[in-house]
Formats: structure tokens, sequence, C-alpha cells
């Protein structure tokens, strides 16, 4: 893999970077944390800033090298994250990109990509988080219509979201993986009602999702009924290899934080301190090469990552826990303080073994399709 960057992508580094320190300061502040009509309305308006500024397609349809480029350059200049579409941007999207018929793709993207609509995940369940493939949500055909009956949980951003990407049982009678549907549930139909939940950080952007006799048209089915787990495994697989790319170096540049606050409060002179910053950063570089490996290698598989993403997934998982302690070393009884700097994010590192499925789950993912090991029983 070449890592070197052309002439012409150095010439979209440059352009970007000057757009970016442009409209950068130009942008309203950013709505508290807890009010997710705000942040939806924020989110979307920058997408569309991007969208106007031709941006907007990076994420699916650039080159690996722009796409790192774009990020790393938007991550260095503190713009503001996907935030509340970011089931949109990087999970939603690209597998209908992938799975999607051309009616389907053209239905959906576009307005992904203009900021107009928000998506939300509904495939976790109060008794099938990590064990997806044991959901019992419902969903039986009606004429041109499936109703689904269930509850979903963990659901991001649902109480601001348009569209839901809903994993459902089809077959009861198949066996348990080859029995699922992936469909496109709008959430302002009949009978789907949202209820918040609130995090350990005080923050409510996971929430409940009950589902009585909703009606979702067939069309809306992505990929052939009881092939949903083929494609839940596309979506999943844009969630571990590609979603968390700008997080490393959001956490290069917590890390850099980091050593400037040791250097200001005199913790600096620890010299294991030093040692655990210095590890540190030498695991998110090594990071953010695998980052570039995984996404070159799913440029050559038509977009989608393969089971390198695990890899990623599992250590950057944990990397990102060992910073944040790292940072409650470095801020000392400060670390209590929610107002502080790093601490919320402390809180919420907690989840990234859990979240995308478990390190217990990427364990196994890496033993039996890279590794080769035989498959657990």
């Amino acid at each position: 893999m070449d890592l070197s960057c052309t002439p012409e992508e150095e010439e979209f580094r440059a352009r970007l970077r000057e757009w970016l320190g442009t409209v950068l300061p130009t942008l309203p502040a950013a709505p508290p944390p807890g009010d997710w009509p705000g942040r939806r309305a924020y989110d979307l308006g920058w997408q569309r800033m991007l969208y106007d500024a031709g941006y907007a397609h990076v994420h699916w349809d650039a080159s690996p090298t722009l796409r790192l480029i774009f990020l790393e350059e938007t991550e260095q200049a503190g713009a503001p994250y996907v935030g509340a579409n970011f089931v949109g941007l990087l999970h939603a999207g690209p597998t209908i990109a992938a799975e999607g018929t051309a009616g389907q793709r053209a239905r959906w993207l576009p307005p992904i990509l203009r900021g107009e609509q928000v998506w939300c995940q509904g495939f976790s369940e109060p008794d099938a988080g990590s064990d997806l493939a044991s959901l019992r949500t419902r969903a039986r055909r009606d004429g041109d219509a499936y109703v689904v009956t269930g509850a979903k949980i963990w659901t991001s951003h649902a109480e601001v979201a348009d569209w839901c990407e809903l994993l459902v049982r089809t077959d009861p009678a198949a066996p348990r993986h080859r029995g699922l549907t992936w469909l496109a549930l709008p959430m302002d139909a009949e009978g789907v009602t949202v209820r918040p939940l609130r995090t350990l950080a005080g923050s409510a952007e996971f929430a409940e999702v009950f589902l009585d006799e909703v009606r979702v048209p067939a069309a809306n089915r992505v990929g052939e009924e009881n092939d949903g787990w083929r494609v839940t495994l596309v979506t999943l697989s844009f969630e571990r290899g590609t979603a968390f790319v700008g997080e490393v170096v959001a956490c290069r540049r917590v890390l850099a934080g980091l050593a400037r606050a040791a250097r200001d409060n005199g913790r600096w002179g620890d010299p294991a301190l030093r040692r655990r910053l210095g590890r540190l950063d030498a695991e998110f570089r090594a990071l953010w090469r695998l980052v570039q490996w995984n996404v070159s290698a799913a440029e050559a598989n038509g977009g989608v990552p393969g089971p390198g993403g695990s890899v990623f997934k599992l250590r950057y998982s944990h990397a990102r826990q060992d910073l944040y302690d790292a940072a409650a070393e470095v801020l000392g009884p400060d670390g209590l303080d929610l107002d502080r700097p790093w601490v919320l994010d402390r809180l919420s590192s907690l989840a990234y073994t859990i979240a995308a499925g478990t390190s217990q789950i990427q364990r196994t993912i890496v033993a039996e399709r890279i590794l080769g090991l035989p498959r657990g029983r």
C-alpha cells in the first residue's frame, strides 16, 4: 500500500484546509449537549455546508486517500462531527449504497448528503444485544407491507430521527441467522413510540423504541426477505471498519492536549506519566496506519470493509479507554469535575468495548475470519 499523496491529493488537502479556515469562524456556537433538536439542526446545517461546498460526497464516493485527508483535516481543524446523523452518513447510507436498488439509492441517499434527514439504528433489543441474531422483533407480511411488533434499545438519536435502519425477524421457523430482514422504518409511522434513556454522563442520546403493529412498506426492504443477516453484516462492517476513523484523529488531538495540561499543572515531571503518554502516542499512530490499510482494503472490496475492521475496533476501544484513564491521571482531583475537559468523554469511553459489537465478539471474528480457527460451539 502506497501511503504517499499525489500532487492532486495534496491540492485537495490545501483547498479543504483553506475552506475550513474561512467557514469555521463563521459557525454559530454549538447547542448544549442535551438539546437534541438544536443539535440536529446544527449538525444538519454543517452537513448542508459541506454539500454546498462539494465535500459531502467524500464519505462515500471519494478515493480512500481523499477520504482520509478529509477526516484528518476536518478533525485537526476542530470542525463539527457528523453528530446526530452519524447513522445515516456512516452506517445506513453506505449500506443502501452497497445493497439497495437504484430506486432506493435515489430515494434515500441524496437527502442524507444534503443534510435533510437523520437516521437511527434499530438493531439491539433488551434481550438481544451482543447476540444480535437472537432478536425477537417480529414482522409478518400483509399485502404490500410488513407489520412489525417488538422493542429496540440503545437507539441513537431516535427522538430526532426521520428513518431507522431496522432489523426484524420475518421467519420464526428458520435458523436464527436466516430468518431476518433489513427494513427502512419511517419514524413518524403510526405505532412507533420513542422513550429517551439517560446515560451515566447525564445525556440522553439513546432511546428505547417500541413498535406496535407498525406497517412498513415492503418497498422499504433492503435486500431480499430473510437475507437481512447478510445485509446487516455489511452495515456492521461499515460501523466497525470506517465509522470510527475520524475519532482516531480526535484522540490524537486529545493526547496533545493532555501533554500540554501535564506541563501546565506540573505533572509532566513524572517519568511514568510521560512513558504512558508516549506509548499512547505510538498506539494511535499505529491505529491511524491500520485505518489507512482498512480503508484501502475496503476500496478493493467494492467499498465494503472486511474483517480487518474488527482488529481496529478491538484495539481502538481499549486504547480509547486507556487514553481517558490517562486523562484522569493528568487531571488528578479535577477528574471528578464533570465541567472539566475530557471527564464526560472518559465516562462515554466505557461503552466503547460494548458498542458496535463487544470486544468478545470482535475477538471471535478475528479468530474465525482472519486466523482461520474453528468456529466456537
